[in-house]
């Protein structure tokens, strides 16, 4: 399958990547064997989405509800993140990728995060695609995070509250600078957010694509972007063909 046309191209995909475990089961495998496959998908994809011309790429890989999981499974996913940053960031970095994290550091183990802070600071003047990576994060927590600070700020009179609005919100999110989704994709069949980026998805387009995340390629994220292409993006106003009809 060819590249898609730039033009038509996303700034913003966002992509839940759901289903490692249940591919595993299908096949009679530990769901350890199904996050490493998933971990070679996040290669592919994130070459794909550089050579289509995507700006910022979100993934989801480790939600804050992530942590009911079985602690064996916890420490596989930690020692997969690591194994993923120290093997592929020298070649993220040379190919101009910028890496950022969102989420809550607080409760992160001190190896991860000093690892996740040396990623940032390695491609922090990187300009090509910039791999977002959500990592103990929701997006309600997040949101709460945000109204925190600026409640602070009203308490110790830097701000008024009345003074308050959307756009001062989301400059406090983890998200702050960068362009909300065009795109979120999640795969599996699941067709919810689970809370992941509530407030950036306003007007984003949803994708939700039957195959788990390990069966996810080049070709299916590819076709994603040409049905995406095909959407009309309306903002809560008309359509270019609705507007010459009323003229």
């Amino acid at each position: 399958m060819t590249t898609p046309d730039r033009q038509s191209i996303p700034e913003h995909v966002a992509i839940i990547m759901d289903g490692n475990g249940r591919w595993a089961n299908e096949r009679g495998q530990s769901r350890t064997v199904g996050h490493r496959k998933g971990v070679e998908s996040v290669r592919t994809i994130v070459r794909a989405a550089a050579d289509a011309g995507v700006k910022y790429l979100t993934l989801f890989a480790f939600s804050s509800e992530n942590w009911r999981r079985p602690e064996a499974e916890i420490n596989d996913l930690f020692g997969l993140l690591k194994a993923f940053i120290r093997r592929d960031l020298a070649e993220l970095h040379g190919q101009n990728v910028r890496i950022r994290v969102i989420g809550d550091r607080v409760a992160l183990r001190s190896d991860i995060l000093q690892l996740l802070l040396e990623a940032e600071e390695t491609t922090k003047h990187n300009t090509a695609l910039t791999l977002v990576i959500a990592f103990n994060y929701g997006s309600r927590d997040e949101i709460a995070r945000a109204v925190a600070s600026l409640a602070r700020d009203v308490e110790i009179g830097l701000l008024k509250a009345s003074a308050i609005d959307s756009q001062m919100i989301a400059d406090r999110l983890d998200t702050a600078g960068m362009p909300d989704p065009d795109l979120i994709i999640r795969t599996s069949g699941e067709e919810r957010l689970s809370n992941f980026l509530l407030w950036q998805a306003a007007y984003a387009e949803l994708m939700f694509v039957p195959e788990y995340w390990p069966d996810f390629s080049r070709e299916l994220f590819f076709a994603a972007l040409e049905r995406y292409a095909m959407r009309s993006r309306r903002f809560g106003g008309l359509s270019a063909a609705a507007v010459a009809m009323r003229s």
